[in-house]
């Protein structure tokens, strides 16, 4: 039977689909593209705004729609918050939880054991996700050049705008020998970069008496693996440990993802963070210290409730100030049952597409200006794919796209290049 699995959301999910997809294919399944017309459908969910819901909502209605008769199980963050409301659409067969979400190919085989989409009832399993020893391993695989890989799962910090904690639970972590036998997994395959993932990577082992540090460690001494990104890191859990260490020749390169969220003290505050901007300004300027040519991606929400104008101003004149990479740029979404979502101050909707424009075009000034200032250096790209017209593609060290005419022997090479 031909199963397709459609992933909506974050890296996490990514990864997490792409073990999904080894294991049906492991017990016989043909594992189609998400393209493709199938038997099966696996939809991974996000919920972190209510366009993330509505998303998911429209893809399984599409999916019915093209295929009546196939089974369509949903599973993910939007499943775990919000099981009935997506029970009650044509079509879905079984949802499952942040919880069960490992156990979606044992529920199928018993749905189809049982007669299939036609005949059996509909599986609904949301359970508590309170159990710190509940965690889903998982890796991706399918590209040739980067695998993003889970070592940590939930969160305990609770920003008052966010529904992750509701959706993942707590900070759980799994052990660091399964995941160094994952990265050589991973190495054997053929893949030479790895990107480490989860909701907050840097609490990685603080609930099981390892530590992230040691962990990075650990993975870099990994044979095969070439390169690592830590995909998404809180700036107060970047300690100057790790920054030290990364700094003094490791796989790990000059590209870090830190969310900001707000440029205001004020905002900060109300959104429940664990800083300041001093504190951020200071994690930065320590990283430039200590690395060249570091690339930072930084997240940014606008339009919480209660952001002034002058608040708004204050973002955009602390983002000029540490003069990010990239800015990630996410209008403030209401999530029912969040603190957030009942604080006075709602901004319009009008005023928070405005913001998202203005930082939207800050950062192609931004990203424009970091590429100009690494014009001429050699640097090393591992290139991906094919991106058209005779080209591909690949990135640096410090995340810059670079575009070259395509070599096929080149695919998953790490190459020194001179940049444009």
């Amino acid at each position: 039977m031909r199963v397709a699995v459609h992933t909506l959301g974050c890296k996490l999910n990514y990864s997490e689909s792409s073990t999904i997809a080894r294991e049906f294919s492991r017990r016989g399944y043909d594992v189609v593209p998400s393209t493709s017309e199938a038997d099966i459908y696996v939809v991974n969910t996000c919920s972190v705004t209510e366009h993330s819901d509505k998303k998911g909502r429209n893809l399984i209605r599409r999916l019915h729609r093209r295929s009546p008769r196939a089974l369509i199980a949903v599973v993910g963050c939007y499943a775990q918050l919000k099981g009935n409301e997506i029970a009650a659409l044509d079509g879905v067969d079984i949802v499952l939880g942040a919880r069960s979400k490992g156990l979606v190919v044992d529920e199928v085989e018993r749905l189809l054991a049982s007669g299939g989409h036609t005949a059996a009832p509909q599986k609904v399993d949301i359970c508590p996700i309170d159990d710190v020893n509940n965690i889903f391993p998982a890796y991706s695989t399918g590209e040739r050049t980067r695998s993003f890989l889970k070592i940590q799962d939930g969160c305990d910090y609770k920003c008052s705008y966010c529904t992750v904690p509701y959706a993942r639970g707590g900070s759980r972590s799994l052990p660091s020998a399964l995941l160094l036998e994952q990265a050589r997994e991973i190495a054997a395959s053929g893949i030479v970069e790895i990107v480490l993932t989860g909701v907050n990577t840097g609490d990685y082992g603080r609930k099981t008496g390892e530590s992230f540090l040691s962990l990075l460690q650990g993975l870099n001494a990994v044979e095969g693996i070439d390169r690592y990104r830590i995909s998404s890191i809180e700036p107060n859990l970047l300690t100057p440990e790790i920054v030290e260490w990364i700094a003094s020749g490791t796989k790990f390169l000059p590209h870090f993802h830190i969310p900001l969220q707000s440029g205001c003290d004020r905002i900060l505050s109300r959104m429940g963070r664990r800083y300041r901007t001093a504190d951020f300004r200071n994690k930065i300027e320590l990283i430039r210290s200590r690395m060249a040519h570091v690339f930072f991606g930084i997240d940014v929400i606008v339009g919480f409730p209660g952001e002034t104008e002058e608040d708004f101003r204050c973002t955009c004149d602390f983002l000029e100030e540490i003069h990010p990479a990239y800015i990630h740029v996410f209008p403030y979404s209401r999530r029912a049952g969040t603190p957030a979502a009942v604080m006075p101050g709602q901004v319009q909707e009008s005023v928070k597409t405005a913001r998202v424009e203005t930082l939207e075009e800050m950062c192609v000034r931004l990203h424009g200006e970091f590429c100009a200032q690494n014009s001429g250096r050699e640097e090393e790209v591992l290139f991906e794919c094919r991106s058209g017209n005779g080209m591909m593609t690949g990135y640096t060290r410090n995340y810059i796209k670079v575009e070259r005419p395509y070599e096929r022997t080149l695919i998953g090479k790490v190459v020194k290049v001179i940049l444009p």
